[in-house]
């Protein structure tokens, strides 16, 4: 995680968890440190944003915090004004619960979004200067070992205040020879490799690349919503595990893809 100020509270008491003070601008100025009184509830860390006047306009409390101080200064929202930036860790040390919290301070102070970082989220500018947002989704567990859990990318710009789904927007860079993870199917899922899928039955451990490419791949069509493309994916699958697969598939998504979530239970062989 970025940042040199910072409170990490599996480093009490150590000195480098001193509080910070940092001046941003107009007026504005951020503190964080350990909470005074911790209990070790998972609220051992804090950080405020305060205006002229001394008065918090900003708060985030969580096991960790770090202030972003590469993307801090950057325009999210097109306004042509700087937001701050913290990363919250609200998972009690975990590594499951970061999230990013984006703050405006024009006209007044408040708080864009907040969003979610179980995997990496990347930052970038398009063409036009506006920001981007990518973030690592992971996909279904049980299949794989942690290390080789599916994953697939979101897109995100900001919109009206909010953020916004913009993945079918950029499919066609993500199924590119630009993409590694795209490189990574096309090494993995060939015919010869899918054919060895087939006859795994339940014994996926040993060729977990196969299992997580084929499961990221149909993730990210579902996140492109090429919902056909990622169905005969998931046909891929060994039939006799196809209906629990894609059980829990449908359960990894239902709440953003509620349809194709009760599609794929309709399509899952009865017993």
């Amino acid at each position: 995680m970025l940042g040199k100020i910072s409170c990490h509270a599996a480093g009490l008491p150590e000195p480098q968890n001193r509080s910070y003070k940092n001046k941003l601008w107009d007026g504005y100025e951020i503190s964080l440190g350990p909470v005074r009184g911790r209990e070790g509830g998972g609220d051992e860390c804090t950080a405020a944003i305060y205006n002229a006047a001394g008065r918090v306009v900003f708060r985030t409390t969580g096991y960790s915090v770090i202030f972003d101080e590469k993307h801090t200064g950057e325009d999210f929202d097109s306004d042509g004004k700087p937001e701050v930036v913290f990363l919250t860790d609200t998972g009690g040390g975990n590594h499951c619960c970061w999230a990013y919290n984006v703050i405006s301070l024009s006209a007044k102070p408040h708080k864009l979004f907040d969003l979610e970082a179980p995997g990496a989220v990347t930052f970038e500018k398009d063409n036009q200067g506006k920001m981007v947002i990518w973030q690592r989704v992971a996909g279904p567990y049980g299949f794989t070992s942690m290390a080789r859990a599916p994953f697939a990318e979101k897109v995100f710009r900001i919109g009206g205040g909010q953020l916004t789904d913009a993945t079918p927007e950029f499919c066609s860079r993500i199924f590119s020879g630009q993409n590694k993870d795209y490189q990574t199917w096309t090494t993995e899922l060939t015919a010869e490799n899918i054919k060895l899928l087939q006859g795994m039955g339940n014994t996926f451990v040993e060729n977990e690349e196969i299992v997580s490419a084929l499961l990221s791949r149909a993730l990210q069509h579902v996140f492109c919503r090429q919902f056909d493309a990622a169905m005969s994916d998931l046909n891929l699958w060994p039939e006799t595990q196809r209906k629990e697969m894609k059980a829990q598939f449908a359960e990894s998504i239902k709440k953003d893809y509620p349809e194709f979530a009760a599609q794929l239970h309709e399509t899952s062989p009865q017993k």
